[in-house]
């Protein structure tokens, strides 16, 4: 690992640990927890949380891509904000995905296509409605959301991923303090940055895999774009609130907060600000269930 992904890493264990002491999983939710979706016994499990008393016979779903800059990060440290979208009448699923630089580019959009398909295959077992499929990411898991959505909507990028459009309805995303152009942010950072890591020594190896952007069309899934006024990514989500206006896709779009707002603020569950995005996200998605 590079020393600017031991520093991040380091920082983010600190501040993660601050922001959720105390916190506790509200009794009126089921959560199961450590189920296996793929060969790793670590890396690939995941917890599904819901209400305990259902109105529905199934609930639509959440599935959430953690951050951490594709070093760090794990469905452990998203359990509370899982909680709190789950209390607002989803099915949540939080997962473990393999991390850089033990495991790069495309490791964590193969992890999370496995995923789904354990989702279509147990949606009877845990009451998830496939056809009212949500998905939210925060920084780097924004970025792999994003580009998962690409795959999703668009025919010609599946074939360049070598991956099959899985049987649901991705019916929104919610895009958190994100990035999404790999190829602008390699340049950007340079060869001891975070995404260097996670793309290798050689990005340009990837050839057309790295043209995300360029496969964003009419096809793609509403998206509820939100940054923050001192988000160090506040600079990524015009570009991208361009390309998806362009191409008609459904979008909406709102910077939270003041310069003092940092990166990722809606996971601290006990701040009003992020309890206000929260409820605009999940809100978003709601005029999207069929």
């Amino acid at each position: 690992m590079s020393l600017s992904g031991w520093m991040f890493k380091k920082a983010c264990t600190r501040s993660d640990r601050k922001r959720d002491a105390g916190l506790t999983v509200p009794e009126e939710l089921t959560v199961v927890r450590d189920i296996r979706y793929g060969r790793d016994p670590k890396d690939n499990t995941l917890d599904v949380c819901y209400p305990t008393d259902r109105e529905q016979g199934k609930l639509p779903v959440i599935i959430n891509v953690h951050g951490g800059g594709y070093v760090y990060g794990s469905k452990d440290l998203y359990q509370y904000y899982a909680a709190d979208l789950a209390m607002r009448g989803f099915a949540v699923v939080t997962f473990n995905y393999k991390l850089a630089p033990a495991a790069i580019f495309p490791s964590p959009l193969r992890d999370l296509n496995l995923v789904i398909g354990w989702l279509v295959a147990n949606a009877d077992t845990y009451h998830l409605d496939m056809n009212n499929v949500f998905m939210v990411g925060d920084s780097a898991g924004a970025q792999i959301a994003s580009q998962y959505a690409t795959i999703y909507s668009d025919a010609e990028y599946r074939k360049i991923m070598l991956m099959k459009r899985p049987k649901l309805r991705l019916a929104g995303l919610g895009l958190a303090c994100g990035m999404y152009d790999l190829k602008k942010m390699i340049e950007k950072e340079g060869p001891k940055g975070l995404v260097a890591g996670y793309l290798g020594r050689h990005p340009e190896n990837y050839g057309e895999m790295l043209d995300i952007t360029e496969h964003i069309g009419p096809d793609y899934p509403p998206v509820y774009l939100f940054s923050a006024g001192g988000d160090f990514l506040l600079e990524e989500l015009e570009p991208m609130e361009k390309l998806l206006t362009e191409h008609g896709v459904p979008c909406e779009s709102r910077v939270y907060g003041d310069e003092h707002t940092g990166h990722v603020f809606h996971l601290d569950i006990r701040s009003d600000l992020a309890k206000e995005a929260n409820d605009a996200q999940t809100a978003f998605f709601r005029k999207y269930i069929v």
